[in-house]
């Protein structure tokens, strides 16, 4: 796991195959991206397998709301650096922000909750006690505006 920070960055080339037909970031495959971003967040930040989390623990993590910017088109070539950081933790989601800068500048900037969800039921489920173990050391401060929502 990586030492405690509250931002999970990292850097994305732009290949052909994100790019559509004008030669710029075809607008979906950023959302590819961002849950690229969140399963390595996952797997080297939070020290939660997200492959296991899904194929064996059936626990998944559904985009519920989404609220995308875009600022400025990519192009083959660019490199992004993907920032994540976690804003809330709740009793069944979090809330996230994606921000994607190339060379000083915002390209997107993504805000999403992700809601943990039996993948047996489909029903959202509380977050398992490991992952709400993890979220927390990521961002402590997260889950304290959980509790003064609560109070």
């Amino acid at each position: 796991m990586m030492e405690s920070s509250t931002h999970f960055e990292r850097p994305v080339r732009i290949r052909f195959s994100h790019c559509d037909p004008a030669g710029i970031v075809f607008f979906p495959q950023y959302l590819v991206m961002t849950n690229a971003l969140v399963e390595d967040w996952f797997n080297e930040a939070l020290g939660i397998d997200y492959a296991e989390m899904i194929s064996k623990r059936r626990v998944g993590l559904p985009i519920v709301k989404l609220d995308c910017t875009f600022s400025k088109p990519s192009q083959m070539g660019d490199t992004l650096v993907l920032s994540l950081t976690l804003e809330r933790i709740g009793a069944r989601s979090v809330g996230i922000v994606i921000d994607a800068q190339s060379q000083g500048a915002t390209r997107f900037l993504a805000r999403q909750v992700l809601v943990t969800t039996s993948l047996e039921s489909g029903v959202s489920i509380e977050i398992p006690n490991d992952i709400r173990a993890a979220l927390t050391r990521f961002n402590p401060a997260a889950l304290a505006q959980l509790k003064e929502t609560l109070s």
